[in-house]
């Protein structure tokens, strides 16, 4: 094969990853807290020399899968009456525990397990401004939140709910739908901006990207006919040498 079809190749592989994280977009357009991802290509440049035949030297580029981009524009926010679904409005994140280690979400909908632990919708513990998990006693029924992250009941001030920021977001790595991981260290907030009975929703817009995996699919197809019309040149090519010969 020469440098066209490995070109196009690169091409289809390329468009292959770009409906790929549009269609987990798509997937998570309900998933509270959910932040869309952008595929991000690059050229990837190589010099060619003697080309067919001393033609001179020229310069091809195949497509780069670079990085994955996350988009952190606020999703929409929406009202429960649930006490205990939270919503962060600007910058910040929840901690909570997990098995392997202190992971961090957006997403607020939060309840009470059977130890009357406030836990995620994965049963991660959330932690409180102390790293430890955040435990409400038995006759603590009337739970209140205040927009710095206080916990209060009717017994008095609970803790303080974690809430983190980091200097480069881009850096985390998401773990399913609603936890990321980081290997820089985070910084607290001090002055976050809670919502009590609420709970932001995806920035996802499911229109949106229906229209942008309607035209990546356009775009493969065009680049599967490509592929296909440069096997069929070559093979044309190769009967023709061999019907000489």
């Amino acid at each position: 094969m020469d440098s066209p079809g490995y070109i196009i190749l690169s091409r289809l592989s390329a468009q292959l990853r770009a409906t790929q994280v549009l269609a987990n977009n798509i997937a998570n357009a309900d998933t509270p807290g959910f932040r869309a991802e952008r595929a991000i290509f690059a050229p990837y440049p190589e010099f060619q020399r003697d080309v067919a035949g001393g033609r001179g030297n020229r310069e091809v580029a195949y497509a780069l899968d670079r990085a994955t981009w996350r988009d952190t524009a606020q999703g929409p926010i929406s009202v429960t009456g649930n006490p205990l679904d939270l919503a962060i409005r600007g910058d910040g994140f929840f901690a909570v525990e997990t098995p392997r280690g202190e992971r961090y979400t957006r997403a607020g909908r939060f309840s009470l397990d059977n130890a009357r632990r406030l836990t995620d919708a994965e049963g991660n513990a959330v932690l409180d401004a102390r790293g430890t998990p955040i435990v409400f006693a038995a006759n603590d029924t009337r739970i209140e939140i205040q927009g710095d992250g206080t916990i209060r009941s009717e017994n008095g001030v609970v803790g303080r709910l974690r809430v983190v920021r980091f200097e480069d977001p881009q850096r985390m790595q998401a773990e399913g739908a609603r936890l990321y991981a980081s290997e820089d260290p985070p910084e607290p907030v001090e002055r976050p901006s809670l919502m009590q009975g609420a709970i932001e929703g995806s920035n996802v817009s499911a229109i949106q990207e229906m229209v942008q995996l309607t035209t990546e699919l356009r775009e493969f197809q065009f680049a599967a006919q490509f592929a296909e019309r440069e096997g069929e040149r070559l093979q044309t090519a190769v009967e023709r040498i061999l019907h000489r010969r």
